[in-house]
């Protein structure tokens, strides 16, 4: 049964990193300011630390014995 949580858990948290990782680096916009390019990120970092917290308990209720 922990098993199984702990897949489920694992694998939602990876797709979550994927997509909210993809959609930060969509939301960066970049600059060119004497001659360094220059990136500023609008997007929000919240799901994707959420999504590896998600991901790292999955691991760990994987790995628990019981």
């Amino acid at each position: 049964m922990n098993q199984t949580l702990g897949a489920i858990l694992s694998i939602a948290g990876l797709i979550g990193i994927i997509i909210f990782g993809y959609q930060y680096m969509q939301d960066t916009e970049s600059f060119s300011l004497f001659g360094a390019d220059i990136a500023v990120s609008t997007g929000d970092v919240v799901p994707i630390v959420i999504s590896v917290i998600v991901f790292v308990i999955g691991l760990f209720v994987y790995r628990s014995k019981g």
